[in-house]
């Protein structure tokens, strides 16, 4: 199996909650998966070319070149700049060509030959062909080039071929599932402009150059990135409304990291579009100057469990702690009830879910989980806290989250004899500390479009990487590599359901929420969508300046 270790594109931590929702779940010039009531309602007046719409974003890219970041701060901006050979129809979910006008799997599913689209220009003005796919996924699978997400998602590959300009062939090592919505994400397999990666080198990541609706004009460090309308592009998706270049001028995208200042940026009204809390959501909705957007993430928010911790090796424990949080008040606190209580690791909306995990996932019962632990060996003694063999049930909670929702569920532990010392650090440093095993719980949540994600968070292979768990189960290791092998839907639901309820009954997580995102739009900007997925979509905005 292709190994993917310390592969961390795909993931975002619960610490980002209240931050702009475009650095969790990206941007999209149009429609994309599963988008779900985030469209602001018809305006009157019709759309007029023109204008600067101005987003706001809570970090600044570390590098815009797709083969050198792993950062959703630079997903925002990549999306905008790029396309993909596939998309997803956002009506029938049905995958379709996008840059490719074309393509077919082998019986055996290991060739996929992709026919590219004519006319298609780079934004250097160099044409668009297969060679450039070729060239692009070579690059990002290099060794040299060190791709920390682009190359591993593209390993399955073993040889790609261009016999013409139109045609691209790619040769699999095995079948694979998760490939086809790889190829349906901009940011992560765009085809790049080997010209412009030539002429600029290592300053590549500081001047991209894609096939998409915005071209990229400047970067002021610390400051902000301005794009603007591609003016040739005419190769929009075969779904969207607006097949033409957009209609604003141009994009700036300002870096504000404090979110109260983002709040004094939209309503001074130098920034149009912005994240923002579900407790300031209901504020806004009835501000007449704003439409709310809202829509739910397709990931879960939870708790991971370090299996290398003596304490959690065992399963009565592990069900007590799940059994002991009650999910609905931690949304409350967190989220003003603003999401859905979560009982498996895989979201409602995403492939494979199985709806039964509502049934057979661990219940709030603080009760039961007392019994649970005094089953296990562990008394109540001083100060509530229990203990087993002198010492005390005490654990390390890791996050980079603060809220109010972290206080919450220290104390809800406590109610059961659980001492929880929270370490608060920084979000790389919570990453860093958990790939090494220097936690006993942690707070995560992820986003994705396809529940190999667990395959990251779960495979034996992947300890060191997003294994943080630990986790070394044969079985559900042999389950995860088959449900990248099985292209069959419904053979692979069926894995995926077998694989929740290991995942469930072993309680290697601790899942508690699906999460609303909120996306406040100044009323003078029309056509953006929310998407639970790909965030942001600006495909039909429009100005009224």
């Amino acid at each position: 199996m292709v190994k993917r270790k310390k592969f961390r594109a795909r993931i975002w931590y619960v610490a980002l909650v209240c931050l702009l929702v475009l650095a969790v779940i990206g941007c999209s010039q149009s429609a994309s998966p599963v988008a779900q009531g985030g469209t602001q309602p018809e305006s009157g007046g019709e759309p007029k070319l023109g204008g600067t719409i101005t987003i706001g974003l809570s970090a600044e890219p570390d590098t815009l070149d797709i083969h050198k970041t792993n950062m959703s701060a630079s997903e925002v901006v990549t999306r905008l700049i790029g396309g993909a050979l596939l998309s997803m129809d956002p009506e029938t979910k049905e995958v379709k060509p996008y840059l490719a006008e074309s393509y077919s799997i082998s019986d055996d599913q290991k060739t996929w030959t992709f026919k590219i689209r004519s006319g298609i220009t780079f934004h250097d003005g160099t044409s668009l062909t297969a060679a450039s796919f070729k060239a692009t996924y070579e690059r990002a699978m290099a060794p040299e080039t060190a791709s920390p997400g682009a190359g591993p998602l593209l390993g399955v590959i073993e040889s790609i071929s261009a016999p013409d300009e139109k045609t691209l062939i790619l040769q699999l090592k095995e079948p694979s599932a998760p490939l086809l919505s790889y190829l349906i994400q901009p940011n992560v397999t765009q085809p790049l402009s080997m010209a412009a990666i030539e002429q600029y080198g290592k300053e590549y990541g500081r001047n991209p150059v894609g096939v998409g609706p915005w071209k990229f004009e400047s970067w002021k460090t610390g400051e902000s990135i301005t794009l603007v309308r591609n003016e040739a592009y005419k190769w929009a998706e075969p779904f969207a409304k607006v097949q033409g270049p957009p209609m604003p001028d141009k994009l700036v995208i300002k870096f504000i990291k404090d979110a109260q200042t983002t709040i004094a940026a939209l309503e001074s009204g130098s920034i149009d579009i912005a994240s923002i809390s579900a407790k300031e959501a209901k504020e806004y909705r009835s501000n007449g100057k704003f439409e709310v957007l809202e829509a739910t993430k397709l990931g879960v928010n939870f708790i991971q469990m370090n299996l290398e911790n003596e304490i959690l090796q065992d399963l009565r424990v592990r069900q007590a702690l799940n059994m002991a949080l009650n999910k609905k008040a931690i949304i409350q606190a967190d989220q003003q009830g603003e999401g859905e209580s979560a009982f498996g690791p895989l979201p409602r909306k995403m492939f494979g879910y199985d709806p039964a995990v509502e049934t057979y996932g661990y219940p709030f019962n603080v009760e039961e989980a007392k019994k649970l632990l005094e089953d296990a060996g562990w008394k109540t003694g001083a100060g509530g806290i229990r203990e087993k063999d002198g010492k005390p049930l005490s654990l390390q909670l890791l996050t980079a989250m603060n809220s109010q929702g972290i206080p919450l569920i220290q104390s809800m532990l406590k109610d059961i004899g659980v001492e929880i010392k929270v370490q608060n650090a920084e979000l790389g440093s919570v990453l860093d500390l958990s790939a090494k095993g220097q936690f006993d719980l942690n707070v995560l949540g992820y986003t994705d479009l396809d529940p190999d994600i667990l395959y990251l968070f779960m495979h034996s292979s992947q300890i060191g990487g997003l294994n943080h768990s630990h986790i070394q189960n044969p079985q559900l290791d042999a389950l995860l590599e088959k449900s990248r092998t099985v292209v069959d839907p419904v053979q692979r639901q069926q894995i995926f359901m077998e694989i929740q309820k290991i995942a469930v009954e072993q309680a290697y997580w601790i899942p508690y929420s699906e999460e609303k995102t909120f996306l406040a739009v100044n009323k003078r900007v029309h056509g953006v969508k929310l998407d639970a997925m790909y965030g942001i979509m600006l495909g039909e905005s429009w100005m009224n300046q």
